[in-house]
């Protein structure tokens, strides 16, 4: 068996995801610039979502257990009148109702909102990477298959509205691990009564990485020394590295 190629590079590099990417494709092509030979990431963002991706290499790997564990901000838009089998812009119509002006005015929304603010039960959506009988759940929803799933406990920490018209709201959302964004747009656009799904999605902050600091893949193709944008082991905030591989760094 050959030996993995690259180099042995350890950091973290903050990555703005481009849209039409999967998380894996992104990390991979930064790994293949970067000319590294182990990473990983710290949470998934589907393809049609950019913003955010917490990209670790060699030692720095070791953040991603505890990274899945993080709270999490988003920018959502999300468009009023039409719910998708997704719960955003890539699925099928399934629901649809004629908007009046008083189904979304901002008094309506200021009283349907706190509903969702604190702790919430979500049912995870069939289009998700979630198993059941070893298989993820959208391979089944690719079939036109629905199965039963079991409602999940989140906390949403804040839900503001940036921006909102007569088809469309913007909203900023920080919110726990496992909460899924196109479910909360579904459940806000039933509760509203006039149905809802994601157009766009946009990560900004992962625990204590945030997007101000993240590189596109663009300006990472124009840089000389790409190295610099890694975050070195001595610099990752406390608590997220492994003790023995912190003091180790520190020393050296």
């Amino acid at each position: 068996m050959g030996r993995k190629r690259g180099q042995e590079i350890d950091g973290v590099l903050l990555l703005d995801k481009q849209f039409g990417f999967s998380s894996n494709q992104s990390l991979q092509r930064v790994r293949r610039m970067l000319d590294a030979k182990k990473g990983g990431h710290t949470g998934t963002l589907d393809p049609f979502a950019t913003g955010l991706l917490v990209c670790c290499f060699g030692k720095a790997t070791k953040i991603c257990g505890a990274m899945l564990d993080a709270d999490k901000s988003y920018t959502a838009t999300l468009q009023f009148g039409t719910e998708t089998d997704s719960g955003d812009l890539t699925g099928t119509v399934v629901q649809q109702a004629q908007l009046t002006p008083q189904d979304v005015s901002r008094e309506r929304i200021d009283m349907v909102l706190p509903q969702f603010r604190g702790p919430i039960s979500q049912i995870p959506p069939m289009h998700s990477a979630l198993k059941r009988d070893g298989r993820p759940l959208y391979e089944y929803a690719r079939q036109g298959i629905v199965l039963e799933r079991e409602s999940r406990n989140v906390i949403i920490h804040d839900l503001q509205v940036r921006s909102l018209d007569d088809t469309s709201m913007v909203l900023d959302v920080h919110c726990s691990k496992g909460t899924y964004i196109r479910t909360l747009a579904q459940d806000i656009g039933r509760a509203l009564g006039c149905f809802a799904h994601l157009t766009a999605l946009r990560r900004t902050q992962v625990g204590p990485f945030s997007l101000d600091d993240a590189t596109t893949i663009d300006q990472l193709e124009q840089m000389e020394n790409r190295q610099t944008c890694l975050i070195p082991l001595n610099e990752i905030p406390d608590g997220l590295l492994p003790s023995n591989i912190r003091q180790k760094e520190d020393t050296l």
